[in-house]
């Protein structure tokens, strides 16, 4: 197989007419999901925080039987 090149220039012209073609979100969209992210990683935090907690005291509890 021939490999197809294409000069330095040609390729910069075809990244900016794709780039062209984007819908970038607004600031509001933008701000919107950031604070999405930012509050379901919160709770996903806190949830597996609780799961551990929870599972720790019942081993604890399970090892302590067996003494």
């Amino acid at each position: 197989m021939a490999s197809k090149t294409t000069n330095p220039f040609t390729f910069l012209q075809q990244v900016r007419s794709e780039t062209a073609k984007v819908t970038w979100p607004s600031r509001r969209e933008t701000l919107i999901s950031t604070v999405m992210v930012l509050a379901f990683a919160t709770l996903a935090a806190l949830f597996f925080f609780a799961a551990d907690q929870l599972m720790s005291r019942a081993i604890e509890l399970i090892l302590q039987i067996g003494v």
